[in-house]
């Protein structure tokens, strides 16, 4: 799907002093002059996004939503500072221009980046890829992404105080807990039951590269005719931490039963036809390109991987309910919060 078919107009949670707006960027931002229009972009369930035109110009602005947000919730100012340090490396990443953290412009922080034009692969199996043999490639390129992202050498980039190394998994146990905690809507016995495992099975390697917290193919943009990842976006949830948690979420879909309408599924599909590499074959090429022996403990990424889901799930339900969610069908989610507790609660050995 190209970007720019996902293009909408403003939803009415989401209205912005657009005069304001103009007015900011034609002080603060070099080249930014003339008359502004501004629009939504239709998907994403996290932080609202908008389109800003002018005659010469297109960019884009991210900023947190509007009510009351769950603690460390949709931090644009940590999307700015490692979008703006991936920008010195070879991962793909738009360009920043300058983060705003007053709040009295248009409510609440935001930043503002380039546009990017290419395609948006909203379905986990890239369907809509030419063939076999470009899907195989966009596989690839995902992957390749993740091992850039995971051996960039965050010291020298200066990002030591982004996150605290060490004891990475107890803490994102820890925080997912109370996110959903604090957004629960009602009683769900799988998820009581792998909370607890968790807690009780936290594995000791502690390696620490930059993570991206969301990794998954919907969160790339591939070239416009090539099959390459040019860009990778929502880094809100991004830190320091293990690189087995961003590589047991990119691979969830292997894991979970088909929730509908295409959501993350990849356990039900033909590889060989469809060019999809197997959970074994992905998982393979990572460790080629990091240099890693193996992957000890893969049963607790991968159900700690869905357990956040699950998290963030209950909490885009929670804010669809509460009307400030940043998509529309936000209020459909809360279906899935049991699936994907109980897809979890599977992976667990007994």
């Amino acid at each position: 799907m190209s970007s720019s078919q996902e293009i909408v107009p403003i939803r009415e949670a989401h209205r912005i002093d657009e005069k304001a707006l103009a007015e900011y960027l034609r002080q603060e931002l070099e080249g930014f002059t003339g008359k502004m229009t501004v629009r939504q972009f239709g998907y994403g369930q996290s932080n609202p996004t908008y389109l800003l035109c002018t005659k010469d110009k297109e960019l884009v602005l991210r900023k947190k939503p509007p009510g009351k947000l769950l603690p460390s919730a949709h931090a644009v100012d940590r999307e700015y500072r490692i979008l703006k340090a991936l920008e010195k490396t070879d991962v793909p990443v738009p360009k920043t221009y300058l983060l705003c953290e007053d709040e009295a412009i248009i409510g609440t922080a935001f930043y503002v980046m380039e546009r990017m034009m290419g395609r948006v692969f909203r379905d986990p199996t890239a369907s809509e890829a030419t063939d076999a043999k470009e899907r195989a490639a966009i596989f690839e390129t995902m992957n390749d992404t993740l091992a850039k992202i995971h051996t960039v050498d965050w010291k020298t980039l200066g990002l030591e105080k982004f996150g605290k190394p060490g004891n990475y998994m107890a803490r994102q146990v820890s925080r997912w807990t109370k996110q959903y905690e604090a957004s629960k809507t009602e009683h769900i016995a799988s998820m009581d039951k792998l909370i607890q495992w968790l807690n009780e099975n936290i594995p000791k390697d502690d390696f620490t590269s930059i993570v991206h917290g969301d990794y998954r193919l919907e969160n790339t943009m591939v070239h416009p005719t090539e099959p390459r990842i040019i860009a990778v976006f929502d880094w809100e949830l991004s830190t320091l931490g293990h690189p087995l948690a961003d590589l047991a979420y990119n691979c969830m879909g292997y894991h979970l039963p088909d929730l509908g309408e295409k959501r993350m599924a990849l356990s039900n599909v033909n590889n060989e036809e469809m060019g999809i590499p197997t959970e074994k074959q992905y998982i393979s090429a990572y460790c080629r390109r990091t240099g890693r022996k193996d992957i000890p403990n893969w049963e607790f990424f991968i159900a700690f991987s869905i357990f956040r889901l699950a998290a963030i799930t209950q909490g885009v339900f929670k804010r669809g309910l509460d009307g400030i969610a940043s998509s529309d069908n936000a209020q459909t989610y809360g279906a899935f919060v049991k699936l994907l507790s109980d897809a979890a609660w599977q992976i667990v050995p007994r």
